[in-house]
């Protein structure tokens, strides 16, 4: 790919990036091509990424990186709102001397791309939001007692799995706080408006079936949310749907996700 408007570098660089109270620990494979940066699921990591960075290979520079208190060395800190998110990509970026890049977002991350590329279109190559930002009234009081709830239960064994970096360093209430945050960001009063406003490339790629908490066809309802935005957005498509659920999808469909990367890099050519 051709090299975009940025600071490059030819070498591989990983460390930690200071932001706020906490450092994050990024990778950057270096090279000229298009910066794209990957945002994780809500508890992931940047590991998650690492089919799809090589199917695109060497010609495109990948920056990954763990969000606060997530994988083995970003550190905790006092602040997981979704606004400190946001601002954590300004972070990455700005240590990394990119100024314009392509968000690849999963989950959590593809909300945290969704709202970045909104709020910079100047700076956004275009957007992959990977099973996530679909605008949907999901959270009611029955759903966030449930949230709670499943935290409270998978706490007494998420603690030993810290070392590994499979899990956040995070309690029980903090990381339900984060999810319940993450359904009141995802109504459709609150999403639609912003996705109506995008105005870079964003490609969907759609998982099926269940996520972690889903019930039934709850995911697959709130999934049909897209039908709306797509027909009010002419920039925003479906790349495609894929038989994989939403926590098999980057492991299983990275090629789809991949084929969503080379799409939206296109279309930006195309428009400057």
């Amino acid at each position: 790919m051709t090299k975009d408007s940025t600071s490059s570098t030819d070498t591989k660089w990983t460390g930690m990036v200071p932001v706020d109270d906490t450092a994050l620990a990024v990778t950057d494979t270096g090279g000229p091509g298009i910066p794209v940066v990957y945002l994780n699921g809500q508890f992931a990591t940047q590991g998650y990424w690492r089919r799809a960075v090589a199917e695109l290979g060497s010609g495109w520079r990948h920056i990954t990186y763990d969000e606060r208190a997530r994988g083995t060395k970003s550190k905790r800190s006092a602040d997981y709102s979704f606004e400190a998110a946001v601002r954590d990509v300004d972070a990455v970026l700005a240590a990394r001397g990119v100024e314009r890049a392509l968000l690849v977002g999963w989950s959590y991350g593809a909300m945290v791309a969704a709202h970045w590329a909104d709020r910079n279109p100047d700076r956004t190559v275009g957007a992959v939001l990977v099973d996530g930002a679909f605008p949907y009234d999901w959270l009611d009081e029955a759903m966030e007692q449930r949230i709670r709830k499943l935290f409270r239960r998978m706490g007494w064994f998420t603690p030993l799995l810290r070392p590994t970096g499979l899990t956040p360093r995070m309690t029980a209430e903090q990381q339900a706080d984060s999810n319940i945050e993450l359904g009141r960001l995802s109504r459709e009063r609150e999403l639609g408006p912003l996705l109506d406003g995008i105005t870079v490339p964003v490609r969907y790629v759609v998982a099926s079936g269940t996520s972690l908490g889903s019930r039934g066809d709850e995911q697959e309802r709130i999934r049909t949310s897209l039908d709306t935005v797509t027909a009010r957005n002419a920039h925003i498509k479906v790349h495609a749907k894929v038989d994989s659920n939403h926590g098999a999808i980057l492991r299983k469909d990275f090629r789809g996700i991949a084929g969503a990367v080379r799409e939206v890099a296109a279309l930006d050519q195309g428009r400057r």
